[in-house]
C-alpha cells in the first residue's frame, strides 16, 4: 500500500507534518518496468530434470538421460534433450534445473564460438570444459546464487584417452569411470559399477549399452521422476552422436498382485 500523502489525497498541513514531507516532493512515479521487482534469481529449482547416467567403454564414453522436466511432481514436459554437445569431443548431461542448464547451454556454446574465432589450431577438449564449469560453479555458489545442477562431462581428449568427470552446484567435482546423478546415484549407480568391476577388460559398446538400458528402465520403475523415454549420447574419436528418444519397453503385470493396487484393496 503506498502512504505518500500526494498520492493519497490528504491535504498538506504546514503546521503539522508528521511524515516529514516538507519541501514535499514530486509525486513517485512507477517504474519504468512495472514487474521489474519480481524478477529474482533462481534460488529453488522449479522445473528440473532427474538423473544422468555415465560410463566408460572401449571406444570412448557413453551417457544417458530421459526427456523429462518435472515441475515440482507434474511430469511437464516429456520432450527435453538434457544431453547437450559442446565442440566435437565432449557431451554434457544435467539434472537439476532446466532454466540454468540453458543458461549453461548458452555460455558454453559462446565459450565455443570465441575459442574459433581465434582460428590459432587449438580445440578446448572435455578437460577444459569441465574445469571451466567447476569454476562457474564455484563462483555462482560463492554469490549465493548458485546454478542448481548435477553436471556429468564426458569426452575424448587429444591423447584419445577417455575422460568422464562430475561437476554439481557447490563447485564439487570429480572423475570415475561411471558417475550417476540425482536418484541414479543409488538406483543405477551400484548396477554401472558392478558391470565395469565384472569385466576385466574394457566393455564393448553393445555391453555398454546393454548396461545403460537396463539401468534406465530400472530407473523408471523406481524414480517417480522419470521417463521411459530417453536418449543416449556416444563420444568416440569420430565425434559426438546423440541418439534419437529410445522408449524402454516396461511391463506392469505384477502390479495387479499388489496389495491397495487393482483388484486387491485389503
Amino acid at each position: 500500500m503506498d502512504h505518500h500523502p500526494t498520492n493519497w489525497g490528504r491535504p498538506r498541513d504546514d503546521r503539522v507534518d508528521p511524515y516529514g514531507t516538507f519541501p514535499i516532493h514530486a509525486r513517485p512515479r512507477p517504474k519504468e518496468d512495472a514487474f521489474g521487482d519480481a524478477v529474482k534469481h533462481t534460488q529453488q529449482p522449479i522445473v528440473t530434470g532427474s538423473s544422468v547416467i555415465g560410463l566408460k567403454y572401449k571406444d570412448g564414453v557413453m551417457l544417458a538421460a530421459d526427456n523429462l522436466a518435472s515441475y515440482g511432481s507434474l511430469a511437464r514436459y516429456k520432450d527435453v534433450q538434457r544431453l547437450h554437445p559442446v565442440g566435437t569431443s565432449t557431451i554434457l548431461g544435467a539434472g537439476g534445473d532446466m532454466s540454468d542448464f540453458q543458461y549453461i547451454q548458452h555460455t558454453l556454446d559462446s565459450l565455443i564460438i570465441e575459442e574459433f574465432t581465434y582460428d590459432d589450431g587449438n580445440k578446448l577438449g572435455p578437460t577444459e570444459i569441465y574445469q571451466y564449469l567447476s569454476r562457474i560453479m564455484y563462483n555462482r555458489r560463492s554469490k549465493m546464487n548458485p546454478l542448481w545442477n548435477s553436471l556429468v562431462v564426458g569426452g575424448i581428449k587429444s591423447d584419445g584417452e577417455s575422460f568422464l568427470g562430475y561437476v554439481d552446484l557447490l563447485g564439487t567435482t570429480y572423475q570415475s569411470p561411471t558417475i550417476a546423478t540425482g536418484f541414479g546415484s543409488y538406483i543405477a549407480q551400484p548396477l554401472l559399477r558392478n558391470a565395469v568391476d565384472e569385466h576385466p577388460e574394457p566393455l564393448t559398446e553393445e555391453e555398454a549399452l546393454s548396461i545403460i538400458q537396463k539401468c534406465m528402465k530400472t530407473l523408471f520403475y523406481r524414480d517417480a521422476r522419470s521417463l521411459n523415454k530417453y536418449q543416449v549420447a556416444k563420444v568416440t574419436a569420430e565425434g559426438v552422436t546423440i541418439s534419437d528418444p529410445i522408449e524402454a519397453p516396461t511391463v506392469w503385470g505384477f502390479a495387479e498382485g499388489i496389495r491397495g493396487y487393482g483388484a486387491q484393496t485389503q
